[in-house]
């Protein structure tokens, strides 16, 4: 039995390790979802918030924090408490186009946002120590999304362009995000950021318990 302990310690870490590829993951979630799922992440929702939305720090003023809508310079997102006075993140700030960066303060694997009116020139650039670590497009959602439709065309009001959208980065880090839109706008709720478990991993490593689990059962017999 002492033999046999290491080795399949050895073999799930093992596992752990060939699965542990640093790529991205995102996940469009379902209409009616307007938060994280995940547990204990730090989360801004915008409405009476301090400086930088919340953030540890943010760069530029190309970003506002509105309520409502006004016409030709941004949109509530199409979620709940919204038009009657909720508040959300808008970039650029009046101006066509334009870009904000907002560092965490911490680093994390983990980012989720409500994006409303998801649109074309809308793009998320992720950061590590100001190195870019990934960059995605409004487009780039439908090729990550074979279930609800996202339509990627800027209304307002449909839920198929107002979704919450989750980035796992698995073994990569990441420590600030910069909004960037071309036009008007990129309006965003309900931040969330966090470092968790690589899912695979987890699996992973449970598959090498519960082999210890039938060794030692074994042993006894």
């Amino acid at each position: 039995m002492r033999k046999l302990l290491p080795t399949l310690i050895g073999a799930a870490i093992g596992l752990c390790s060939v699965t542990s590829a640093n790529a991205l993951s995102i996940t469009v979630n379902g209409a009616g979802v307007y938060n994280t799922s995940v547990s204990g992440a730090s989360t801004l929702d915008f409405t009476g918030a301090p400086a930088c939305g919340g953030y540890s720090s943010c760069s530029t003023g190309d970003f506002a924090i509105v309520s409502g809508s006004d016409t030709g310079q941004y949109a509530a997102p199409a979620m709940p408490n919204q038009e009657d006075g909720g508040e959300f993140l808008t970039v650029p700030n009046a101006s066509n186009s334009g870009e904000a960066t907002f560092n965490f303060g911490t680093t994390a694997n983990y980012f989720g946002m409500f994006w409303g009116s998801i649109d074309d020139y809308n793009t998320i650039k992720f950061f590590l120590s100001g190195g870019q670590v990934a960059i995605i497009n409004g487009l780039d959602l439908n090729a990550n999304n074979p279930n609800p439709v996202v339509n990627v065309d800027g209304q307002q009001s449909t839920l198929n362009d107002n979704r919450y959208v989750e980035f796992f980065f698995g073994n990569d880090l990441i420590d600030s995000v910069k909004l960037i839109s071309t036009s008007n706008a990129f309006e965003t709720d309900n931040h969330a950021f966090a470092k968790v478990p690589e899912p695979g991993t987890l699996a992973l490593l449970g598959l090498g318990l519960a082999g210890l689990g039938a060794a030692r059962r074994r042993q006894k017999a």
